[in-house]
């Protein structure tokens, strides 16, 4: 049974090799190698669904679970992006207004955020008055 396998085995490898070549009237052209692709599944008991071991895919499977909080200056921070982004979305939006003065009020938004960003990591960072 094995040598039958391997010899259907070579047969198709040499029929893929030869199957290659196209005749022209000048000579011969030689086409590109068509790429498939197989894929198999199954059990594995290294698959982090199951929680052992390292899968190439999805990775180690607690390499999450010791990742530090954010800091209140971190959410802060994407607070205020956040909001400043719905605000932006909203004037990109706005067909009321002309174009150019849609340009210029993303514009201003955009660089209120960076005040803002700033304001907050001053604030953050400010030492508090002990007097």
């Amino acid at each position: 049974m094995k040598k039958l396998f391997i010899m259907l085995f070579a047969i198709g490898a040499a029929f893929g090799a030869f199957a290659q070549r196209h005749g022209h009237a000048g000579g011969y052209h030689y086409s590109r190698p068509r790429v498939v692709i197989v894929g198999v599944s199954g059990y594995s008991p290294f698959y982090p669904s199951y929680g052992f071991g390292y899968n190439p895919f999805y990775g180690y499977p607690y390499a999450n679970m010791y990742r530090p909080r954010p800091s209140k200056l971190d959410l802060e921070i994407e607070d205020i992006k956040n909001d400043y982004q719905d605000k932006i979305w909203s004037v990109k939006h706005d067909k009321t207004i002309s174009r150019q003065e849609r340009k210029q009020q993303v514009h201003q938004l955009k660089h209120e955020r960076e005040e803002a960003v700033i304001e907050a990591k001053r604030d953050y960072y400010k030492p508090e008055d002990r007097s």
